[in-house]
């Protein structure tokens, strides 16, 4: 009693008062009250009695339903037979006590009975038992809605995919639906019963077909009609009484989700909803739309266009069922109301029916005929479809100059790009642009419409593929008079909805450039188009991406001066501008495009010089002050020089690495790209050894500039490796917060490892990143979480390392491999999935590699090969990998890690087997496998683990890496010495991974320890 007291005290305090450590310390009271078995019987005496020592108060009443409806679900499965009886019968008192009190309250308390009932189906037969409690129960006062209730949650344990419990299988579960579904006759019974019977105790009418409604939704979800033969489906006195619920304003929604899931689960049923199509038409939705009520036209137009797209055959026969369905469906389109639900809803079905038309398997001929008749039915669509997805200038806040479209508007423009495709092919692309453009368009007499223009330049836009794929060139004049248009306007004009309109024509330009480009007179207005509009925030993304299209698709007109010139002036204005660097990016790659194809040295090498005149001038000013520090002190100034260099050098960038670079063999003087490089490496040089590349934007672009130069030329660097990665290697160990070092190091390694003779200097580079402050602190998942982009950057390198040089640089690293080995096994533990993954990757790499090595070695002595040295590395840190491997299993963030987990557990176990083969057993072999598994398993804490889960863990996986280990050496032997292994592909590799994926799935609620 006084317990009860104190949870009643705590609930209060929780909910009511005003001290918040008042509420934080009520808080973790109840929490670890719940933790007590004391809490089964104090919520269960709450519920049950009527003798409280408090007054009835639905907060303590519904805590208690809570706590035991928890309690079930984690410990239920636990309890001893006599226990769930007993627990069985107090939730059935408790549901009949509460039947007329509040909603919530009941449904947890039905909630609580399924959940054990689930719970309880190996013992016994608890449902049995279940529904002879709920026939007396329908005797009772007020019984009827404690049975309506229970028999609605019933079923959610069926289909419910929140609730994870690891204890309830896939089978166990499947058994319960059984043993539920066989009792449906009597349910369905039941509810004819009810929805027959007028008069019900005090319960209102509306009130008590709702909840038959949700009983029924629940039970057709569970499967229970599939019981029923399809021919009694028309005629079943529950479908006439879902029909008639749907002319109830209170149970119309409940009636709608009842027909749109029956006829999703039974085939036969869209051809009788189709029947009632008319009904549903006449009764329902012209009402509606003549009164404007959304709630009923979005109903009826989901489930019409649910019937539609179940059963797309009955509707191209086009009867006359199906011409009202497609009659309603574009009434409903065409309704206009402030959002796009509605049209959004129907979209599915259009799509669906249209792609049946198009794939129809039938001769020409008659396929034609078929999407002939559905041709004005279509064409009306777009017409719908065109108005509703048309801009409401009304959304825009002209004073404020920050605008753009609606977010609803902006999804159900990105839903209707499939079907508009669709529709593209199904009128013919000709067809289709004609319907887009019209005659009188730019009539002296009539304003330009710019919202009908704007939708028709969008729809023109998203079926560009489809067009341009037809090959037959179309009349596009009419965008060159809406360039021409908006040329000729003053910028003060080009505000609020206009650019929009101006983003759209741009949009359309990139798209049709190689059309537009066709006549030569074209290509000058259009560049000065989009050259004003890259200038406008608005604009700026669409007129960049369509330049950089126009020049990839215009090469045969864009050399003339005068449009190089354009070309030059948008490229020389971009340091004014400060563009976003994604917009930028588009641009100086459309202009680096032409240039490159210049075929005059002299004429190519003045225009990069003026191209890059100003990248060169903002660096110049940061080397020339590295002496005098005069802009350090405005701090105003050097911020914008900073902002400058950083953003000459992205320009360079991008310049070097769309320039075609001659063979060193073919290199001359004169060539202007190897102008640019003579200009570009000194200026780099003294840039990396100045102290304002710690600031981590200029860090960023001179690396990516460096890394750009060197996969576009790498051989014209090969001479100045040793400063190049002295220069990355000096600069990282200055400013360690900068990993972008470490990322072009790595580009510097693919390029070049191959090659011979470089190896010592590889391997100095690798040891300074090695022994480096920052990497040598990544010892615990924590430290690695606070640096993601380090562990992927020195991961990344340490893979590239291995898989791109020479074995006897590897060889030579032996001990510089076993620290980094170490630093990925325990960054494969981190939170961060970027990291974890990229740890793996080079865990895997190192020991595909190893591998690989050692089978080349088997026909000789190991010793001295790259196997062996492999071989010294696991053997030191194998026990520290199949730990962290383990640890990484468990946690939310574990399933994404299955796969890597198993394939590096896989190769572990194949190199275990291998070594055993080999002299160096004594260094390696299987049993050094087993104890690190021992090992990691034993060292987890006990609550990490179900009871007697540590015992069956160890033989069940080294079974499973045994057999995954044969795999391996099967599929090598197989593939006749090819290196394509295809981990996890035979059976052992299967199973091994299914293994390791039950168990992630079952530790999912652990945290990963840190």
């Amino acid at each position: 009693m006084e317990l009860q007291m104190r949870v009643a005290q705590a609930v209060h305090v929780l909910n009511h008062d005003t001290e918040s450590c008042n509420r934080v310390a009520a808080n973790q009271w109840l929490v670890q009250f719940q933790q007590t078995e004391a809490a089964w019987e104090v919520a269960t005496t709450i519920l049950t009695s009527d003798h409280q020592p408090f007054l009835s108060d639905f907060e303590v009443e519904f805590f208690a339903a809570q706590i035991l409806r928890r309690k079930i679900q984690n410990e239920g499965y636990y309890l001893q037979l006599g226990v769930k009886d007993a627990l069985l019968n107090a939730l059935l008192v408790a549901a009949n006590r509460f039947s007329s009190g509040p909603p919530q309250l009941l449904t947890q308390i039905c909630l609580a009975l399924s959940a054990l009932i689930l719970r309880s189906v190996e013992h016994g037969k608890p449902i049995e038992q279940l529904f002879y409690s709920l026939q007396n129960l329908r005797t009772q006062n007020d019984g009827i809605v404690a049975v309506l209730e229970m028999l609605t949650v019933l079923p959610e344990e069926i289909f419910d995919t929140q609730t994870t419990d690891s204890k309830i299988s896939a089978s166990h579960r499947s058994q319960y639906g059984q043993e539920l579904l066989s009792h449906t006759p009597m349910v369905i019974e039941f509810l004819l019963q009810q929805s027959e019977n007028k008069f019900q105790g005090g319960m209102q009418l509306n009130e008590r077909n709702r909840k038959i409604l949700r009983c029924l939704l629940s039970w057709v979800r569970a499967g229970c009609f599939s019981e029923i033969p399809q021919g009694s489906l028309p005629t079943h006195p529950l479908l006439n009484f879902v029909f008639n619920s749907l002319q109830v304003s209170s149970s119309f929604d409940l009636a709608i989700e009842v027909l749109v899931e029956l006829e999703s689960r039974h085939e036969g049923l869209p051809q009788v909803l189709l029947c009632r199509v008319p009904f549903l038409k006449d009764m329902l939705l012209l009402p509606a739309l003549t009164g404007g009520d959304e709630k009923v036209i979005a109903g009826v137009a989901c489930l019409m266009s649910e019937i539609g797209q179940a059963a797309p055959s009955l509707i191209v026969e086009a009867s006359a069922e199906a011409r009202e369905l497609m009659d309603a469906l574009l009434s409903c389109v065409a309704f206009p109301c402030e959002d796009w639900d509605i049209a959004d809803s129907t979209l599915q079905f259009w799509s669906s029916l249209a792609s049946y038309i198009l794939g129809l398997d039938v001769d020409n001929t008659k396929k034609k005929n078929v999407e002939g008749m559905f041709f004005s039915v279509f064409s009306a669509l777009l017409d719908a479809l065109l108005l509703r997805a048309q801009v409401d200038e009304s959304t825009f806040n002209y004073e404020s100059g920050t605008f753009d479209l609606p977010d609803g508007l902006v999804q159900f423009r990105l839903n209707l790009v499939e079907l508009l495709v669709d529709i593209c092919q199904l009128l013919q692309p000709a067809t289709f642009v004609q319907k887009l453009f019209f005659d009188g368009l730019f009539s002296t007499n009539v304003a330009i419409p710019w919202k009908e223009v704007e939708v028709k330049l969008f729809a023109l836009n998203v079926v560009s593929e489809v067009v341009l794929q037809g090959g037959q060139t179309l009349d596009f004049s009419v965008v060159m008079q809406l360039v021409t248009v908006l040329s000729s306007w003053p910028s003060d004009k080009l505000k609020g909805f206009m650019c929009i309109v101006y983003r759209s024509v741009a949009d359309v330009i990139g798209s049709y450039s190689k059309w537009i480009s066709t006549l030569q007179t074209n290509a000058r207005p259009s560049l000065l188009f989009l050259a004003a509009g890259i200038s406008e925030p608005l604009s700026s993304s669409a007129c960049a991406s369509a330049l950089r299209k126009f020049c990839e698709d215009t090469a045969a007109v864009i050399y003339e001066p005068s449009n190089l010139d354009i070309l030059m002036w948008i490229g020389e204005a971009l340091e004014k501008k400060c563009l976003p660097l994604e917009d930028e990016e588009e641009v100086v790659s459309a202009i680096s495009l032409v240039l490159g194809s210049v075929t005059n040295k002299e004429l190519q090498n003045n225009l990069l010089s003026r191209l890059l005149s100003s990248s060169y001038e903002a660096i110049g000013k940061l080397i020339e002050d590295e002496n005098n520090h005069s802009l350090r002190q405005n701090p105003a100034a050097y911020t914008q020089i900073l902002s400058f260099a950083t953003r000459g050098l992205h320009r360079m960038g991008i310049v070097l690495s769309h320039l075609a670079m001659p063979r060193v063999c073919e290199a001359s003087t004169d060539n202007p790209i190897i102008a640019v490089i003579r200009v570009f490496w000194p200026m780099l040089e003294k840039l990396f050894g100045s102290e304002h590349m710690e600031n981590s934007s200029l860090s960023a672009a001179a690396c990516r500039a460096l890394s750009l130069a060197i996969q576009s030329s790498g051989q014209h660097f090969e001479m100045l490796l040793p400063k190049i990665l002295d220069c990355l290697s000096t600069n990282f160990l200055s400013f360690q917060s900068h990993e972008c070092y470490i990322r072009t190091a790595s580009v510097v390694i693919e390029e070049f490892g191959y090659k011979e003779g470089y190896g010592p200097l590889f391997i100095s580079t690798f040891e300074r990143f090695t022994q480096a402050s920052s990497v040598m602190a990544l010892n615990s998942s924590y430290v690695c979480d606070q640096e993601p982009d380090l562990v992927e950057a020195y991961t990344n390198f340490a893979s590239t390392f291995v898989r791109g040089s020479h074995k006897e640089v590897l060889v030579a690293s032996g001990a510089l491999l076993e620290i980094s080995f170490q630093k990925a096994a325990i960054c494969c533990t981190a939170m961060h999935r970027g990291a974890a993954l990229a740890a793996m990757s080079y865990l895997s790499c190192f020991l595909e590699v190893g591998l690989a090595a050692l089978l080349e070695s088997m026909a000789f002595s190991p010793e001295g090969s790259f196997g062996a040295t492999a071989i010294h590395v696991i053997s030191h840190s194998g026990e520290g990998l199949v730990s962290n491997i383990v640890y990484a299993l468990l946690g939310v963030s574990a399933m994404s890690r299955v796969h890597k987990c198993a394939t590096i557990l896989q190769q572990l176990a194949a190199i275990c087997c291998l070594s055993e083969r080999t002299t160096l057993k004594a260094i390696l072999c299987w049993e050094f496998l087993h104890s690190w598994l021992q090992a990691a398993v034993q060292a987890l804490p006990a609550d990490y683990l179900k009871q007697g889960e540590a015992e069956m863990i160890v033989p069940v996986w080294l079974k499973a890496l045994a057999d995954a280990a044969s795999d391996y050496f099967e599929s090598k032997s197989s593939n006749g010495g090819n290196i394509d292994y295809g981990h996890m592909q035979g059976k052992g590799g299967r199973v091994l991974k299914r293994v390791i994926r039950e168990f992630a799935d079952g530790h999912r609620n652990i945290p990963n320890l840190t």
